[in-house]
């Protein structure tokens, strides 16, 4: 964890079979407006928290993992409730299991986490309007201009824990 004192966010679905803990602030959040996510939330965009594997828990329950294509064409893992079906993370093949990305509409305090930064814009509904003081980038964006250095380190940490 970030700081010696607990810090924990719980997060589930509607139905309440699933329900999570991250044991830590994410690393980053992510507000994407590519066509894909629209398509998989049926909203305007996705909002994803990205933070270790290893400091989500499972507080009740289990996630169905749907293998679902991206526009990258090597696809993502999608962990749904059973019951209800909400989407409460996902796993992108680039990582694969070591870093999730939570839904942050899940979370039971989602006002949390804002974005951290606006990607694929260049697709985004023209409707919906970004706040000027977070970053909007036309595609995707060079990791180490936009994250803290506390988060490259985590991501660091998280990649030699994976070996990689």
């Amino acid at each position: 964890m970030s700081d010696n004192h607990a810090v924990y966010f719980d997060g589930g679905c509607d139905c309440k079979a699933v329900r999570y803990r991250m044991l830590d602030t994410p690393m980053f959040v992510h507000c994407c407006h590519c066509r894909w996510c629209q398509r998989e939330t049926g909203t305007a965009f996705a909002l994803n928290a990205l933070i270790e594997a290893d400091r989500v828990v499972m507080l009740t329950g289990e996630v169905e993992v749907v293998d679902t294509p991206s526009l990258s064409g090597k696809g993502q893992k999608i962990a749904r409730c059973p019951v209800c079906r909400i989407a409460v993370w996902s796993n992108y093949a680039g990582l694969g299991d070591i870093q999730r990305f939570i839904r942050v509409g899940t979370l039971d305090d989602p006002d949390r986490f804002p974005p951290d930064i606006h990607i694929y814009t260049q697709s985004k509904q023209p409707w919906v309007l970004l706040h000027t003081g977070v970053p909007a980038m036309h595609a995707y964006y060079e990791r180490e201009q936009h994250w803290s250095a506390a988060s490259l380190e985590r991501r660091r940490a998280m990649l030699e824990r994976a070996g990689r």
